[in-house]
């Protein structure tokens, strides 16, 4: 009974988006978990409820920190939790993103890759220079040693071959689609009225964005951040510089696993 709160959490996910959620996280099946539309409220739950337990069983007193920043999906659970958005509105709005981004682009036409070692300058360099044979964009600026790329299948197959002549190392990421893109257009496009609509407060803390690598507070710029996160590129690399710059030494990661870490 000592995590009641969680419990509830989770059983409340189940009743807002009317889909057995828990089941999916705790049983699978996989496909389904993967399924962006799963995994986006998915992840935000974990996450929410992490960061619930921090607070009250290891009593971090959250309104001390100086900013919230999340990782793409990431930034919804930030605003979440520093009471910007309800619990609710931000499932409902993730599972909405899940769908869009989907059926932003048909099946297995996008993809995304990780190119490992390396950081986004070099990886812009072969980009360009191969702009007349395929096109792809980076959709996240990880750290100086791993960037997300996004992009058509094809295209993606041939800057991979590219990179592998080059000794740079590179994994294709499993994912149902290209994130962050241009690809996503269609996605932010159906967004817009929903995240329009948002009852956003302003954070009790300042969000950093994923789009400026800046601090924000005021609900309708965060909401316009929001829309166009979708297809502009993840600047988490510059985000974090941003909040060692402003004198934080400390991070706290909240999700499931160490993945920015």
């Amino acid at each position: 009974s000592k995590f009641d709160t969680i419990k509830q959490l989770f059983n409340d996910a189940d009743d807002i988006l009317e889909i057995p959620l828990k089941n999916i996280i705790f049983d699978g099946p996989d496909t389904k978990l993967n399924s962006t539309e799963n995994t986006q409220p998915a992840i935000f739950l974990v996450s929410y409820c992490i960061f619930q337990i921090a607070k009250k069983e290891f009593n971090i007193n959250f309104s001390k920190a100086k900013f919230f920043a999340g990782h793409s999906l990431g930034e919804y659970s930030a605003l979440a939790c520093a009471d910007s958005l309800s619990f609710e509105e931000t499932l409902r709005i993730l599972k909405k993103r899940g769908k869009f981004m989907q059926e932003a682009i048909p099946d297995n036409q996008g993809a995304m890759l990780a190119v490992l070692g390396t950081g986004a300058s070099k990886v812009e360099e072969i980009l360009y220079k191969k702009k007349n044979e395929y096109e792809c964009f980076i959709a996240n600026d990880n750290s100086t040693q791993q960037v997300v790329v996004s992009g058509l299948d094809k295209d993606i197959d041939l800057f991979s071959k590219d990179l592998s002549s080059k000794k740079i190392k590179n994994i294709k990421l499993n994912v149902s689609a290209p994130f962050h893109c241009k690809y996503m257009r269609n996605a932010s496009d159906k967004m817009k009225n929903f995240i329009d609509e948002l009852n956003m407060k302003s954070p009790n803390v300042p969000i950093v964005s994923n789009v400026t690598a800046k601090e924000v507070i005021s609900p309708n710029e965060i909401k316009s951040l929001l829309i166009s996160q979708i297809e502009e590129k993840v600047r988490w690399l510059e985000s974090v510089n941003y909040m060692i710059k402003m004198g934080v030494k400390n991070f706290i990661e909240i999700g499931p696993g160490k993945v920015l870490s």
